[in-house]
Parts: C-alpha cells; structure tokens; sequence
C-alpha cells in the first residue's frame, strides 16, 4: 500500500490552519486535523478518488472546513502538494511543483 506524504510547505498550512481553528475555539484545530485525517485515508485506500486537478494532479475536499488536498499519485506515494484553502490565491502554490527533483515540472503550471 502507498503511504502519503505532505510537502513540507503542506504540512507548514496544515499546522498553520489548525492553529488558527483552535484559537477560534477549543477543539476545533483538532477537528480539523482529524478531518485532513480522514481525507488523506481516503485517498489512500481511494487513490483516484478526487477529482482530476489538472494534467497530474487530483482533489480530495476536507469535509466541513474549506480546505482541500491536492495530490499526486505516484508509484510509491500520494504526494500531497498543498493543502489548499478554497476561497484564497488560487494557483500560489505551483512553484512546488517546479521545486528540487522530487516534484518535477508539470504541465499544468
């Protein structure tokens, strides 16, 4: 089974959104993490279960937050990309995909 992994400016949102959710109120940052959980489950037993996202990548939603994973199947893993807010800059995130030789130039950037 493929493992997924975050790129570590996704993983930098999803601690970042789970702070503000528990600043907002008690144990709402939890929720969230349990919700990104759930999704990242998802498509790890689901791999094509999001929606196509582009040339290479898909979209799963986080249920009940605004908030969606974008990731890349890959043979070994599903590489989340970012962990997107769906009402903020679209498209800020595609330079990771340019970055190092882990995420190498797509397309759809």
């Amino acid at each position: 089974m493929r493992s997924v992994e975050f790129h570590p400016a996704a993983a930098a949102e999803l601690a970042a959104a789970a702070q503000f959710y528990e600043a907002q109120a008690e144990n709402l940052g939890l929720d969230f993490l349990s919700a990104v959980q759930r999704a990242a489950q998802q498509i790890m037993e689901y791999p094509d279960s999001g929606g196509p996202f582009g040339l290479h990548l898909r979209r799963v939603l986080v249920p009940r937050f605004p908030y969606g994973l974008v990731y890349r199947v890959e043979p070994e893993r599903l590489y989340v990309v970012v962990v997107m807010h769906l009402h903020r800059q679209p498209g800020y995130w595609r330079s990771r995909l340019r970055q190092g030789a882990e995420e190498p130039p797509s397309p759809e950037s």
